[in-house]
Formats: structure tokens, C-alpha cells, sequence
């Protein structure tokens, strides 16, 4: 039976070849989990990645930044691309670069944060993947926020500081200057050749060796994720909670099965023992022989979390590099390799890990002021809860979940498992 890629790339190639088609591209098994989830939304809305960043009161220029952003848009083929379905085949369809700067209006005694989430809470699902935001602070005249916002399904972690890095270098250029067609002719070639060296490594990889794998591997994986809560979010509550924590870093950082056995711990927290709960993490890269363009190839891999007092921190590490071994398999291809196990499991991840390095995220600087990177609460959460780990000189923890889902109490007492689970001395003991 042909594998999941292979039977996408035949369902492309059909879509593609008719007239009038020349503006599609195929999507990686990436962007397809997007496409995938979105579709279950019953809005139909897509995970946007959002940067905010607070500048000194009136030193952006809206206008002056929408070109840079249309320019940075002209030049990457993913950032003008928007994600379609034809003929129930996900695809990117290439147009002109289409970057507003939005200006949303601060209601009535209304903080920029505050403004700037309802503004993202509107996020037209059919419009651009690559859209700003920016709310001045005209009240208090400190600090303006700005909001670079994206289309998961057309970025993934690792182009976000280039697209950071790039935006300000676009800023300072000649305001009137666009991309020269040629070099966004180059630039397309480029990212449909790194498009389809991932898909032949996803078809490499979608084995039936490594479909009986992860069979297996998801055998015991609880079937649904967990249902709202009869008492849902307060009217005024925002829909999402959060919490953050600072540890030192000591001997270089904690290894990433180490940051696996800590959701465990918080996963236990949450759900209680004897659960192999489905957490999900990015993993991978730009696939060999590509260019180093802008896109969303980063495959979402699954660690089947068991909540029980083990395992030893020793079997976490052992069946995290065996899991390593047929991490090329795309995500749609796991689920499919589930269910034909009958474990009924939809797909949906009870919590997200993702980790980053802070030397890797340089600042925006525009015009050159420096933006200070900030967070901005309470926007929904795809999912029951999401761990993100910044390591370098400390350990930067943050955790935010579903108030729908979760309440509050409970997090909390997940995010201290989380916690103590990193500490030195917790680590030493082990």
C-alpha cells in the first residue's frame, strides 16, 4: 500500500497539472498536521505564531515598516503564500505579497496587551499568513507593542529569528524598493526544491517498519484528550492561564530527555497515574541538499508520557532516541499507524514542548532601536497545556493551559511538579 506522502504527492501533482494551477505548492507533513488541525476547528482557525515586541513610545513608523514587511514577504515564498485545500488536497498558493500594519483602536480604559489579543482573536482565517500589529500607547506614552503574527502552517521556530533578523534590515533599506523578480524566481525554485527533498525524506521515512513502531509505541496512549470542564471559563476570565519561573542553568542546561521526564511530572499532575498521555515536540530540520529558505518543516513528534511514579529517568532517555530513529515519519502517517493498532487515539496532543536557545533569538531592531521582546497572555491555547523552555545562561520556564480544560489550581500544582522536576538539586538526585 503506498505510504501517506507517496499517495499526497500523487493527489498533488493531479490538482497541480490543470490550467490556471501554476501558483500551487505542495505542503511538508508539517504543514499538513496544520491543515489537519485547523480543519477540526469548528471556526476553522489556524495556530498563529505570534513575536511581540515593546518599542519606546512613537519611534515605529507604521508605514515604514508595512513596506519593509511587504518586501520580506516578496522575498520569501511562504511568507505570500496561503495555505489552501483543493480538491481536499492541502496546498500553498503563491500570490503577491499582501502585509498590512494594522493599527487596532484601544477601547475605553484599555491596556495595548489587552487591545493587541482582541486584535489576534480576530484573525480572519482567509487573510494574509504574515500580518502586524501595532498599538501605540498614547495614554500612558511609554511603550508602543508591536505583534508580528504568522500562519504556523508557514513558519516554524527556526525562521523566526530570520524573520525577526530580516524584517529590521528590510526597515532600514530604501522605502520604495521591492524584491527584483528574479531574485524572487530563484527564491520559489528554492523552497519547492526544499519542499520536495522533505517529502521524499518523509516517504523515505514512512516505513512499514516504522509504522509497526510506532504502533506499539502508541498502543497504551490514552484515546481522547481531556473534555472541557461542565463549569467553563467565566464571562471576562481570559480563556488562558499561565506561569513562569527562572532556574539556574548551572552545568549548561538540562537535556532534552530530562525536559521530557519534567512534563511527565506536570502531565501526572494534571491527569493523575497509570496514563500514557500523548505530548508532542518539533524536531528536525531543513532536509539535506536544500537551501536554507523560510518555511514550516519541523515535524511534530510523539513521546507517549507515562504518569505512573516511573519510569527511570534512564528508560525516558533510552526510548527517546529509539523514538529519535523514525522521527522523519510524518505526523499524520503516526496517527494513521495508531489507529490501525485500535487505539483509537484521534490525534490530538494533551500538551506541547517546545525549546529554544536565547542566543538564537536576536532582537528586532527598527531604525535602529531595539525592541524588547515581551509575552502577551490569555490568547486561546491549542490544546490542553504548552511548555516552552528557553535555556542559555538560566532556565526560562513558562506554561500556559486551557482554563476551558484545565482550572487554575491544578495548573498550578502541575507547573510546581514542572519545576521542581528541573531544579539542580531534583536533577542530581536522579
Amino acid at each position: 500500500m503506498p505510504s501517506i506522502t507517496n499517495q499526497y504527492l500523487a493527489r498533488y501533482r493531479r490538482v497541480s497539472a490543470g490550467e490556471g494551477s501554476g501558483d500551487l505548492l505542495p505542503v511538508t507533513g508539517a504543514q499538513r498536521r496544520f491543515a489537519l488541525v485547523r480543519s477540526l476547528d469548528p471556526a476553522g482557525r489556524p495556530d498563529v505564531v505570534p513575536m511581540f515586541f515593546a518599542f519606546p513610545h512613537g519611534t515605529v513608523d507604521p508605514e515604514r515598516l508595512r513596506k519593509a514587511a511587504r518586501r520580506l514577504a516578496g522575498r520569501h515564498t511562504a511568507l505570500r503564500s496561503r495555505p489552501a485545500v483543493v480538491r481536499g488536497t492541502p496546498v500553498l498558493r503563491d500570490g503577491e505579497p499582501d502585509v498590512r500594519v494594522a493599527r487596532p483602536a484601544p477601547a475605553p480604559g484599555e491596556r495595548p496587551a489587552d487591545t493587541l489579543r482582541r486584535a489576534l482573536a480576530a484573525w480572519e482565517p482567509q487573510g494574509p499568513p504574515l500580518r502586524l500589529f501595532l498599538v501605540r500607547d498614547d495614554a500612558g506614552r511609554t511603550e508602543d507593542l508591536l505583534a508580528v503574527a504568522l500562519d504556523h502552517a508557514v513558519c516554524d521556530g527556526r525562521s523566526l529569528a530570520r524573520i525577526a533578523d530580516e524584517l529590521g534590515a528590510a526597515y532600514g533599506e530604501d522605502p520604495e524598493g521591492d524584491a527584483a523578480p528574479e531574485e524572487t524566481a530563484a527564491e520559489r525554485a528554492a523552497y519547492h526544491e526544499a519542499v520536495l527533498l522533505q517529502l521524499a525524506a518523509e516517504e523515505r521515512a514512512d516505513t512499514p517498519e516504522a509504522a509497526a513502531y510506532w504502533a506499539d509505541r502508541l498502543r497504551t496512549v490514552r484515546a481522547h484528550a481531556p473534555l472541557p470542564r461542565p463549569q467553563r471559563v467565566a464571562p471576562g476570565t481570559l480563556p488562558s492561564g499561565s506561569a513562569e519561573a527562572q532556574l539556574p542553568a548551572h552545568d549548561g542546561g538540562v537535556p532534552f530527555p530530562g525536559l521530557l521526564d519534567a512534563c511527565r511530572a506536570a502531565a501526572g499532575a494534571l491527569y493523575g497515574p497509570d496514563l500514557a498521555v500523548p505530548l508532542g515536540y518539533p524536531w528536525g530540520g531543513r532536509p539535506a541538499g536544500a537551501q536554507a529558505v523560510v518555511g514550516c518543516f519541523l515535524n511534530t513528534v510523539v513521546f507517549p508520557a507515562a504518569t505512573g511514579h516511573g519510569p527511570a529517568p534512564e528508560a525516558t532517555a533510552d526510548a527517546w532516541w529509539d523514538d529519535l530513529d523514525r522521527a522523519d515519519m510524518p505526523f499524520d502517517a503516526v496517527v494513521a499507524a495508531a489507529r490501525s493498532a485500535g487505539t483509537g487515539w484521534s490525534g490530538a496532543l494533551d500538551g506541547l514542548l517546545t525549546v529554544d536557545d536565547d542566543s538564537r533569538r536576536p532582537p528586532l531592531r527598527l531604525g535602529g532601536v531595539e525592541g524588547r521582546e515581551v509575552h502577551v497572555d490569555g490568547r486561546p491555547v491549542r490544546g490542553p497545556f504548552a511548555v516552552s523552555v528557553t535555556q542559555g545562561a538560566a532556565i526560562r520556564l513558562r506554561m500556559v493551559w486551557d482554563r476551558a480544560v484545565l482550572d487554575d489550581a491544578t495548573a498550578h500544582r502541575a507547573f510546581a511538579a514542572l519545576t521542581e522536576s528541573l531544579r539542580p538539586t531534583a536533577r542530581t538526585a536522579r
